[in-house]
């Protein structure tokens, strides 16, 4: 009979870590964008004076009027419908519209930040903002090929 001593060593496998999707990866990073662009609306709110300029009739400097409204739910409203158009659209559709989308939300980033006196909390706003936009463009650009053959 053998005394011979055994060591039980575990070995820590790794996670299996596929990527997600270029659809996923899209459409979450669309609905980060929108949550983002909610909340600095949301705490834009209490900024001295916003809500007394809202009371008067007055956002920035435009009239609150329905066509206020409506431009506003439009710049709103085509980014949240990217999260479902990024997961329901054919790939060459898709990529266009996210690459011509995230384009023109650039400088609607930009234009939120000129000409406000809270510098700090419009531009940490605007450049979550760009950054996520730019890994829209940068998934969106980079979307796979289908190989040859396949």
């Amino acid at each position: 009979m053998s005394t011979a001593t055994t060591t039980e060593t575990t070995t820590r496998q790794e996670l299996h870590d596929p990527p997600a999707p270029v659809r996923a990866r899209l459409a979450s990073a669309w609905a980060s964008f929108m949550f983002f662009y909610i909340y600095v609306d949301y705490l834009h709110l209490y900024q001295p004076g916003i809500v007394d300029d809202i009371r008067a009739g007055v956002v920035f400097e435009f009239d609150i009027s329905q066509t206020f409204v409506v431009t506003s739910l439009m710049i709103v409203g085509i980014p949240a419908l990217m999260i479902l158009l990024s997961t329901t659209l054919p790939a060459r559709a898709n990529r266009t519209l996210n690459l011509v989308v995230a384009s023109l939300c650039i400088p609607i980033a930009a234009f939120n930040v000129v000409g406000e006196s809270w510098v700090y909390f419009y531009g940490l706003g605007a450049g979550v903002e760009v950054i996520i936009l730019a890994y829209i463009l940068r998934s969106a650009w980079t979307w796979p090929r289908r190989g040859k053959g396949t």
